[in-house]
């Protein structure tokens, strides 16, 4: 190699010293010809890759096994301005995939040592991160960012984002804003399996469009984890939810946090207690802690194939070359290799995205708690704690709110009210509100006879 003390510089650029001759061709082939996939109506330029390189600014949310990948590949495909959000710090478990973080840094906060290291190894990228649940970030924040990517392990995170996104949509006489939609990319695995999915809001199927694609949580029978356990899971259950609340052996205030070793010693110990009467075999350390945190297991390739995926579509977004996924694609390892793509439609009656307040076709004689039993066992609404106010007589009324202890214990008489009692009419609007989105969801209530 040549001894000099000159940096290295990209071809016109004098001003930077983080780029060198070629550093960027394998993306110019991409940008700067033709090809037979390009989109029809893109004209190869230089500006396409200085819109990447020092305009488009990328939010990832969640810097897990996912997000250590997403990170990794936008900034080797030329992203410089990427923020990144996450509220977790690092665990031992998590060195074995999540590959940004070493055993020095565990009980660090993961955004913050995922963008030291990837500032450190990739020349004039700039990750900014922050440790934080995304509920801490407001409007503003979300407004400034060219294309979103998901990371996510949470279902109410996703559609609280989904959410966010919706209601920073502006329509000028009915009429959708284009330069208002922020596009959303959404990676998700479970084991050997995975999507990847690209969402226009406003324009295509949202999160909440597709919430029925989303398996239901695993829930062991109750009857069979207090008298018929037969697998390991079953004695943990039954530890978890019977013998922690009666024992509360941390004191009568503290709940199973599933991130304290203390805990989870606690309960593994029980369990293998409670194992041994019924001669069952099983249960570990890491078993008992992804039961009570409703862990699946990681799968580092069908993390990296995800998020491949989902960094391909923004830059094909960002660059405007290539027509995105259309708009969702599957992927399945288990057995070979499987890949699908499908067009997920848009639902009329979105509670999220449609515009327009979804009927609730009850019985006036129908109680408060039926209703409120729907909003969370519904598959197309799979709430978590709905707070269902209306107004009457011109003034807002908490029917009921869950959240608040106080407000809860004073409105817990409504739930065995009917409708009717209530002194609600048919056609009248109910306001839900509920931590799967940060904005009021509106209903109507459509009485049947």
């Amino acid at each position: 190699m040549a001894e000099t003390d000159e940096p290295m510089l990209v071809d016109g650029d004098a001003g930077s010293t983080s780029d060198w001759d070629d550093r960027w061709n394998h993306i110019k082939k991409f940008l700067e010809r033709s090809g037979p996939f390009m989109h029809p109506d893109f004209e190869p330029s230089t500006e396409s890759l200085q819109f990447m390189l020092e305009t488009c600014k990328i939010l990832v949310i969640g810097a897990g096994g996912l997000g250590c990948e997403l990170l990794k590949n936008l900034a080797l495909s030329g992203f410089r301005n990427i923020h990144v959000v996450d509220m977790d710090n690092i665990d031992v478990s998590n060195l074995n995939r999540q590959f940004l973080f070493r055993a020095k840094d565990v009980g660090r906060p993961k955004a913050d040592v995922a963008a030291d290291f990837i500032n450190s190894r990739v020349p004039g990228c700039c990750v900014i991160p922050y440790f934080k649940k995304i509920q801490d970030l407001d409007e503003t924040f979300y407004r400034q960012f060219h294309i979103i990517v998901c990371g996510l392990d949470s279902i109410v995170a996703r559609r609280w984002m989904n959410g966010m996104l919706l209601s920073l949509l502006v329509y000028e006489d009915g009429v959708l804003d284009p330069s208002s939609i922020i596009p959303l990319i959404d990676g998700g695995t479970e084991g050997f399996k995975g999507n990847a999915r690209v969402i226009l809001p406003g324009m295509t199927a949202c999160i909440d469009c597709t919430l029925e694609l989303y398996p239901p949580q695993i829930n062991f029978p109750m009857c069979t984890i207090a008298s018929m356990p037969r697998l390991p899971e079953h004695c943990i259950e039954y530890v978890r939810i019977l013998q922690w609340p009666k024992e509360m052996p941390f004191g009568d205030d503290m709940a199973l946090d599933g991130d304290d070793p203390e805990h989870i010693q606690w309960v593994y110990q029980k369990s293998l207690e409670r194992a041994a009467e019924f001669s069952i075999t099983g249960v570990t350390y890491r078993l008992t802690q992804g039961v009570v945190k409703r862990i699946i297991p990681a799968v580092a390739s069908t993390n990296a194939a995800i998020a491949a995926a989902c960094a391909t579509e923004v830059f094909k977004i960002a660059s405007s070359a290539y027509l995105p996924l259309n708009n969702y694609m599957v992927f399945n390892d288990v057995d070979g290799l499987y890949t699908y793509t499908f067009e997920a439609e848009r639902k009329e009656n979105c509670s999220a995205c449609s515009q327009v307040p979804s009927d609730l076709h009850f019985s006036p004689s129908s109680k408060l708690q039926e209703v409120l039993d729907y909003l969370t066992e519904s598959t197309s609404l799979q709430m978590k704690s709905p707070a269902i106010t209306t107004t009457m007589d011109g003034k807002n009324k908490t029917l009921y709110l869950q959240s608040v202890a106080s407000i809860e214990q004073r409105t817990r008489p409504n739930l065995t009210k009917t409708l009717k009692e209530l002194g609600l009419a048919d056609g009248q609007e109910l306001a839900v509100a509920d931590v799967t989105t940060p904005q009021t969801v509106l209903f109507k209530l459509c009485f049947t006879s």
